[in-house]
């Protein structure tokens, strides 16, 4: 086994912060400053210090490790990339402000990569010809960029991220399918090894496209994304990708449609208090402008309208709400006032929770008005349903009916089952076994390297510091010196010999540090064993602690050696 270097804090450039900075928000971005493992650029640019750049490599190293062992072959594509291939699937436009767009010298137009499915597509059809040459599966590491309106929480969320992203291609169904389940199974030993608590859940394909989508979850308070789970079964989705289904309802016994008069009740509030009735017997509709259309969206009035899904049913399209000035001219629109019954020029789409048969309290499309008795299906017709509400804790599990569970989380990973958007916009075929061209089938699949360092972050802390898993830690082991030169001697010496023995070892040999500086330091580095030249070390004893549980033991210098070798040994050929 190679010698590990030692890394002597004494010359290491990393400087620890007592306090957290002041823009910081979550834990992560407090913690990975604090202990000198990133610092700020600009807005959204972060820089890797020494310790930093160890724990993202050991992030790399797994990936990578995992990634070759089903085969896949690493590339490296440029960040820089041209217009034209993105203008072919619809993309240039499609990614709207978020997609870094310039210029060079002779006005020719690039973009900085957000991901490489274009780019990879166009690389296969150079490359390969025949569906001999397939099945491949082909990935890079690389820095993408997303020209973020807010970038926050530190490295959760910057305009420059590292991520890993590989695509297969295959000339059947069947095939994709194959070479998804591998990068399933692949994601799921990573985030083993990686440490990471994390579920897997249905997502929506935004702007990728494609059919099937499930994302790697890792349950977080800075999540940004919002999760269900349901306590019953396995069901486990984003709360953008809920769906429900239809279930209409007997409404013959319902009454006629009768409008009834509630001055002033132009909200679901005012109107729910005036005719004293609960909020969930009203039907709310909210009027936006899809690429300047006024629709309407339907949904229960004790519910808010998720923009969100509804964004991204209607992408590419542009989405906004309406304004005051949208009501000039439409006499047929009486704001505050809207119902589903007699809006013959506006499109209306609906939940599923507005059923055929459902009864409701809505608009008359009259000032001062409302009607009662206004049953879908009978006397209002809706152009299409859409799963468009707020997902609620408690809400039925559409696996079982079990009330769900809501959680925060930060997406570490996605997979895509892309099909043929890519290779039908840029022709991606290859000659077939029939001798004829077959068009190709594509996956595309996703890990965070750079978020996932702050994901474990978030997972492996306490109110000291960081607790790295083994694998991803920069170290095996934190040598602390106390600090008398018997101490620092003897740290030294533990130190080369650990290091001769194939463990990693960070050492604080810091001269002019108060021994209570040091031990702090190492609490919220974060390494996951602490090993002490202290009060004992004129009789070669050691004091061991180990980080995560606080556990400590007296041991000889031989008695730690073996120790701390056999598990770095352990975690290297994990």
């Amino acid at each position: 086994m190679a010698q590990a270097q030692v890394q002597r804090m004494s010359r290491l450039m990393v400087k620890t912060l007592r306090d957290d900075p002041a823009d910081a928000e979550v834990l992560s971005h407090k913690l990975l400053v604090r202990a000198g493992y990133v610092r700020r650029t600009a807005a959204g640019l972060w820089s890797w210090l020494p310790l930093g750049k160890k724990v993202l490599a050991n992030v790399e190293r797994v990936v990578r490790e995992e990634m070759d062992a089903i085969g896949a072959q690493e590339v490296t594509l440029p960040a820089l990339l041209p217009r034209e291939p993105y203008e072919a699937t619809g993309r240039w436009e499609e990614y709207g402000p978020e997609l870094f767009r310039l210029n060079d010298r002779k006005g020719g137009d690039y973009l900085l990569g957000p991901t490489h499915e274009e780019i990879f597509t166009l690389l296969v059809k150079d490359q390969c010809t025949s569906y001999k040459d397939l099945p491949v599966i082909l990935y890079q590491i690389q820095n993408k960029y997303r020209d973020e309106a807010r970038p926050r929480a530190g490295i959760l969320r910057g305009r420059e991220f590292l991520m890993k992203d590989s695509y297969s291609f295959d000339t059947e169904d069947e095939g994709l399918a194959q070479s998804y389940a591998l990068h399933r199974e692949a994601y799921q030993k990573i985030f083993a090894r990686l440490g990471l608590d994390y579920r897997i859940c249905a997502a929506t394909a935004g702007a990728m496209g494609g059919s099937k989508s499930e994302e790697f979850l890792a349950p977080a308070a800075a999540g940004e994304d919002t999760f269900a789970d349901c306590p019953n079964c396995d069901y486990a989705a984003n709360t953008e990708a809920i769906t429900y289904a239809l279930q209409p309802v007997d409404g013959s016994t319902v009454p006629a449609l009768e409008e009834i008069p509630t001055p002033a009740t132009p909200t679901i509030e005012t109107l729910a208090a005036y005719l004293n009735v609960a909020a969930s017997a009203t039907l709310k509709n909210l009027l936006i402008k899809v690429d300047g259309e006024i629709v309407a969206i339907g949904v229960p009035g004790d519910r808010e309208v998720d923009l969100g899904k509804v964004e991204a049913h209607f992408a590419p399209a542009p989405v906004e709400l309406v304004t005051a000035e949208d009501f000039t001219g439409r006499d047929d629109l009486v704001r505050g006032y809207v119902g589903p019954q007699g809006l013959e020029k506006v499109r209306y789409f609906a939940d599923p929770r507005i059923a055929p048969g459902t009864a409701w309290i809505t608009g008359a499309n009259k000032d001062g008005l409302h009607a009662k008795n206004v049953v879908a299906g009978r006397d209002f017709e809706v152009d299409e349903y859409i799963d468009s509400v707020v997902v609620q804790d408690g809400d039925p599990c559409p696996a079982c009916g079990t009330g769900l569970k809501l959680d925060r989380a930060i997406e570490i990973g996605h997979i895509f089952q892309l099909g043929r958007k890519y290779a039908d916009a840029l022709s991606l075929d290859v000659l077939g076994q029939q001798g004829k061209p077959v068009r190709v089938t594509m996956g595309s699949y996703g890990i965070g390297v750079s978020r996932a360092v702050a994901a474990l972050a978030e997972q492996h802390a306490d109110e000291q510091g960081l607790c790295w898993p083994k694998e991803i830690a920069p170290a095996d082991v934190h040598v602390v010196a106390a600090g008398k030169a018997l101490q620092t001697e003897l740290a030294l010496d533990v130190s080369e010999k650990l290091a001769a023995a194939g463990a990693r070892v960070l050492v604080d040999d810091r001269a002019g540090v108060s021994p209570g500086v040091k031990f702090t330091d190492a609490e919220l580095i974060g390494v996951p064993k602490i090993l002490v030249a202290g009060r004992r070390s004129a009789e070669g004893v050691l004091e061991l602690k180990d980080r995560r549980t606080g556990e400590r033991e007296e041991l000889t210098v031989e008695e730690a050696i073996a120790r701390l070798t056999a598990t770095a040994t352990a975690t290297a050929t994990a």
